[in-house]
């Protein structure tokens, strides 16, 4: 599904993150990338999703060799990308717009998207969720949400970022049920190992 070979990539200021990178996730993998602080993790994503551009290498994301902002219109389309931080994913006034927007951005209808939103929400066990305001949410519940947004778009692949960090104990709980019993593979990154290895089938290191 995707592929990176050989990827550069510095920041402007002289921060060079990944060098000669490789990697590579198939249909059906559920995969851990692990690393230590700056190791240029969430970078990765951010250069699947077309946000930054490698400075050399090739990304090859389904079948097709990405280069141009164009190129990524279509991967930001079939990839899910839940944020390290849920406020940047949540802009909306409700709940249900919050999960609705995506689906009315590609066309779906009103009621469509409300239908969507119906089956999300009892997805991520958060029924009767759709009239509260999204900024009143504990954290846990915004981590929640904002990815039941993402799966709202009915994503191939799906890039997570720390999906278990400021969740408490009910939360985290469920947020490793939702993992095991969505369909899609996924990349995800976070510094909680012990939950980690309750969703993924493998871990690759930076």
């Amino acid at each position: 599904m995707i592929k990176l070979e050989n990827i550069y990539f510095e920041y402007e200021d002289g921060n060079k993150v990944l060098e000669a990178f490789d990697f590579e996730i198939k249909a059906g993998e559920r995969i851990a990338l692990k690393g230590s602080n700056g190791a240029g993790k969430t970078t990765v994503f951010k250069l699947i999703m077309g946000l930054i551009k490698a400075q050399k290498g090739k990304l090859h994301i389904f079948g097709k060799e990405r280069k141009k902002e164009k190129d990524f219109l279509e991967v930001r389309e079939r990839v899910g990308y839940l944020f390290q931080d849920s406020d940047n994913q949540l802009f909306c006034p409700t709940v249900e717009e919050d999960i609705a927007f995506g689906p009315i951005n590609l066309g779906k209808s009103r009621s469509q998207a409300k239908k969507i939103v119906e089956e999300k929400l009892k997805l991520v066990e958060m029924e009767g969720f759709e009239k509260k305001a999204s900024y009143n949410l504990s954290q846990g519940q915004k981590k929640i949400i904002a990815f039941a947004s993402v799966l709202a778009m009915e994503p191939e692949l799906l890039l997570l970022d720390e999906p278990f960090a400021s969740l408490d104990k009910e939360s985290a709980a469920r947020m490793v049920y939702i993992l095991k019993k969505i369909s899609q593979p996924f990349v995800l990154v976070s510094h909680n190992d012990k939950l980690s290895q309750k969703v993924i089938d493998k871990s690759y290191s930076i």
